[in-house]
């Protein structure tokens, strides 16, 4: 199976970067890819495949797009049905803003993942877990993960992280960008 992530946002974000690079780990290097990357951004993905054109360019068969609002789940048995998963790389917004509708690649269906939102790179260690042979309904989450800032002090992310040995499965990075910057 090949994830495959395409970049929504204006620019590369280092909160993009280091979900991608989070994902990349998760999944394998090798069954993973980010396309439209800007020639520069390139750099900041490195050891990533990363291609300048979109999805829809790409000429895939057998895809599926991870889009919360499709009205079919994910489910085990797509691992036979499609080749390739592709995820809106999109810093998500709260309450969502379903972005991930302008998301168009030719012949593709599209399936969610239940109706939370997740960050980029748990939405593509759910897929993986799924397309392994979990149900949705047999993955522990989270939701709402806390960062600890000064004494009194906590920033919460109001999304759903997928529990992976019991613990929340998010970047030490990421914890520690927002730490210095915030959310």
């Amino acid at each position: 199976m090949k994830y495959i992530i395409e970049h929504m946002d204006p620019e590369m974000f280092q909160w993009c970067v280091v979900e991608y690079r989070h994902a990349a780990e998760g999944v394998g290097r090798e069954n993973f890819l980010v396309t439209n990357v800007d020639g520069q951004d390139t750099s900041r993905l490195k050891g990533i495949e990363t291609r300048k054109e979109k999805a829809a360019d790409l000429k895939l068969s057998r895809v599926c797009v991870l889009d919360p609002a499709a009205e079919k789940t994910l489910e085990p048995a797509d691992a036979q049905r499609f080749d390739h998963l592709v995820f809106g790389g999109i810093l998500g917004d709260y309450p969502p803003k379903a972005r991930t509708r302008e998301l168009v690649v030719p012949g593709a269906e599209r399936r969610n993942l239940g109706k939370d939102q997740f960050s980029t790179d748990n939405a593509v260690m759910v897929a993986k877990q799924i397309i392994s042979g979990k149900k949705l309904s047999e993955l522990e989450f989270v939701q709402d993960f806390v960062v600890q800032m000064d004494e009194g002090e906590e920033i919460i992310l109001p999304y759903k992280y997928l529990l992976v040995d019991g613990k929340p499965f998010i970047s030490d990075e990421i914890i520690e960008y927002v730490k210095e910057h915030g959310f």
